[in-house]
């Protein structure tokens, strides 16, 4: 991944940031990733809405919950709903599985990885974009949305075949969800000019994100989590370093901006154009409209 020079930021311990009074929503903060950004976020203050299916922290100061399958495109349009968006700060997108050997299909007929990781995403983002903070009291900066994924790994994607009917490969189809959530983060950059939209690169992080693929608490799963131990950095570590950069005042008007592990600027995609980008979300829209939901 090339660097981006144009944006660089100050990291602050994350143990010293005061975020009382900031409203914050972590879409998939139930586990992993999400779950360590969610109480990071609420142990300095912030008020956090946490999203997913199977919550474990119940009494834990700071965090709400809300429930929903995001597998299914009318849940993910019923959390924009419910949500109270129009006073949110901040907006994280952590939702993600890696999809199986054979292929999923959900309930409306998406393929699953593709649901869950991109799609639901995509759906959520655009159902609140535009009450997005709109209820803050006046000079407050724009919210902020920030989109995990992997961008900047030069992969633009198959708009093609973005449900794999036509063909089915593993990590093809999870490569798919990756070029849409860079491609998520660009087109809603330049859609949504009062908001701030960001894309972030954890990494290798020991999580369950690697589950669906080998099949969760297997013997081959466990070597693998095993294998990657050396290369993976843990959820709080990736918390500690990420969890500044959500507030940091540096990123003021920098909207598109994708981040890679270590929370550094780096550049787009070789071939994330304007057509491209546009290509692919007509093709997301086609694809979600399956689901009955329309964006």
């Amino acid at each position: 991944m090339k660097r981006d020079t144009t944006v660089t930021w100050r990291p602050v311990p994350a143990g010293d940031l005061d975020l009382t009074g900031t409203n914050a929503a972590v879409i998939g903060g139930t586990g992993g990733i999400g779950r360590a950004v969610s109480h990071l976020l609420a142990a300095q203050g912030a008020r956090v809405h946490v999203v997913g299916r199977t919550f474990r922290d119940a009494g834990v100061p700071g965090l709400d919950f809300l429930h929903a399958d995001l597998s299914l495109m009318r849940e993910a349009e019923r959390v924009a709903a419910e949500l109270p968006v129009e006073t949110l700060d901040l907006v994280v997108f952590t939702t993600g599985i890696i999809a199986a050997p054979k292929r999923q299909e959900t309930a409306e007929g998406l393929e699953r990885d593709m649901a869950v990781s991109y799609l639901s995403r995509l759906v959520t983002l655009r159902a609140m974009a535009d009450r997005l903070g709109a209820g803050r009291p006046a000079g407050s900066r724009r919210p902020r949305v920030f989109v995990m994924g992997f961008p900047g790994n030069d992969r633009t994607g198959a708009a093609d075949d973005l449900n794999a009917e036509r063909a089915y490969k593993s990590m093809a189809v999870h490569m798919n969800t990756v070029a849409g959530n860079e491609a998520l983060v660009l087109d809603a950059a330049r859609r949504y000019p009062h908001l701030d939209v960001f894309g972030l690169n954890p990494g290798f992080v020991k999580s369950d994100i690697r589950a669906n693929l080998f099949g969760e608490g297997t013997l081959r799963a466990r070597l693998f989590e095993a294998a990657l131990t050396p290369i993976t950095t843990s959820p709080r570590a990736y918390a500690r370093r990420v969890t500044p950069l959500l507030v940091a005042p540096e990123l003021e008007g920098s909207s598109g901006t994708m981040f890679n592990r270590k929370a550094a600027a780096v550049q787009r995609s070789t071939g994330m154009t304007e057509s491209h980008v546009a290509a692919f979300m007509a093709a997301s829209a086609e694809l979600v409209s399956r689901a009955g939901v329309s964006l």
